[in-house]
């Protein structure tokens, strides 16, 4: 019987390039970006990293938005708007890394997490399954008139509800950011467990809630549920796939699965030679590397990425591979915050050199920064702040705003002035 071989060793910045190329910062398309990007181009982005966070927040952009920006460079938002509410579409919504946008074949693998809403939902959403008739008129009436937002709905069972036919129950939140009626709950229910979907977002970002069925495309749609650990494998496998290298952790995180579903697939997938043992020079966990992973010798990349973004949203693999402690302090106290309140990593090269809080100001027709700071690994300031005001500046004409606005706060903030004199 052959021994295994031994883990694969790798310095922080080889798994720092791995990581990189993994999210498509490597590819020819991010460092000479299509002067129009189209659909293949989207679905290169889709390939690589396997899903986009969906969040309310519009300060900058809607946070699925920004990821691909910082691949592509500016590109036309009706291409996700048009992936995600046309057929044949190319994302649809789910629970996947909290909200997001996942491949329909995706969705069909997260068919497990619907049937465990008594373990996978929160308190809310599973009390709603305690009113079956609410949720048969609810879901009879997207069946006849969908899709719907829930305010839509709302409004055509109000007569039911006023004539005492159908009992809703009274608004309940959760102290801070929800105070949704039995409607919205009710949806949300059904939404989970995958009897209703989304048909796509409003320009007000609500979801038009529609059947399946009208939704998925057919082969999706028909296809048996799979078993629970083959999904699991699957989604791991797209995981590993997404990360280039990552502990049992960052595996986790990504479809926000349980230790007791990911360690068998990751022992299948390393018999199977998939995944490569490895272990990284200060990482105390170990780590694994998929087979297919580019190990470039040098990454010359230039983004801004959303708070949000797949290669930063698990914060300790963020801290591990970059030396960036990163916070997102939207639910901090004004007075409290450290760096701002919607705040975006700048990728320099191979390292995330800096950061600024940023501001869309619509009405202004302009790209306020709030603050701008450095890294202390940096030597040049001067070069840093000139790359990244070429970004903003790229990113304010992406967004339709006129300039850059700069103001002084932050150790970066004059540099970065000046470099836009």
């Amino acid at each position: 019987m052959t021994s295994p071989a031994p883990p694969v060793r790798l310095t922080v910045p080889q798994a720092r390039r791995i990581a990189l190329a993994a999210q498509g910062f490597a590819d020819r398309q991010h460092r000479e970006p299509p002067p129009r990007p189209t659909a293949a181009h989207l679905q290169r982005v889709i390939d690589r990293v396997g899903l986009l966070q969906i969040d309310s927040v519009n300060v900058v952009s809607r946070a699925h938005l920004l990821p691909v920006f910082s691949r592509l460079g500016p590109y036309d938002p009706a291409l996700l708007e048009r992936a995600t509410s046309r057929r044949p579409r190319r994302l649809v919504e789910y629970w996947a890394h909290e909200a997001s946008f996942v491949p329909p074949e995706t969705h069909r693998l997260l068919r497990w997490r619907m049937a465990r809403i008594a373990d996978e939902g929160w308190g809310m959403i599973r009390r709603a399954g305690e009113q079956p008739e609410l949720l048969a008129a609810v879901e009879a009436e997207i069946a006849d008139h969908g899709p719907l937002t829930a305010v839509e709905l709302e409004r055509r069972l109000d007569e039911d509800v006023a004539a005492g036919r159908l009992q809703v129950g009274a608004r309940q939140g959760n102290g801070y950011a929800w105070n949704w009626s039995g409607v919205k709950r009710a949806l949300e229910y059904l939404f989970f467990v995958g009897r209703v979907t989304s048909a796509g977002r409003t320009p007000q970002f609500e979801r038009r809630y529609d059947l399946p069925s009208r939704v998925l495309p057919p082969a999706v749609h028909d296809a048996p549920d799979p078993e629970p650990a083959d999904a699991i494998r699957e989604l791991v496998r797209i995981s590993a796939r997404a990360h280039g290298v990552g502990t049992e952790q960052c595996l986790r995180d990504y479809f926000r699965l349980g230790p007791a579903q990911v360690k068998p697939a990751i022992a299948d997938l390393v018999e199977a030679g998939e995944l490569v043992p490895a272990t990284i020079d200060g990482w105390k966990r170990p780590a694994y590397l998929h087979v297919d992973a580019r190990r470039p010798r040098k990454v010359r990349a230039r983004a801004l990425l959303a708070p949000f973004d797949p290669l930063v949203f698990e914060r300790t693999r963020t801290e591990q591979l970059f030396g960036f402690r990163y916070r997102l302090e939207i639910y901090v106290p004004r007075e409290k915050r450290v760096h701002g309140y919607y705040v975006l990593p700048f990728l320099l090269g191979e390292r995330l050199v800096a950061r600024v809080d940023l501001k869309a100001d619509r009405a202004g027709g302009v790209l306020l920064v709030r603050s701008a700071h450095v890294e202390d690994h940096v030597e040049d300031r001067a070069h840093v702040a000139a790359e990244l005001h070429a970004e903003l500046r790229a990113m304010a004409g992406w967004l339709g705003l006129g300039d850059v606005v700069v103001e002084p706060r932050g150790e970066l903030a004059p540099a970065l002035a000046a470099a836009g004199a």
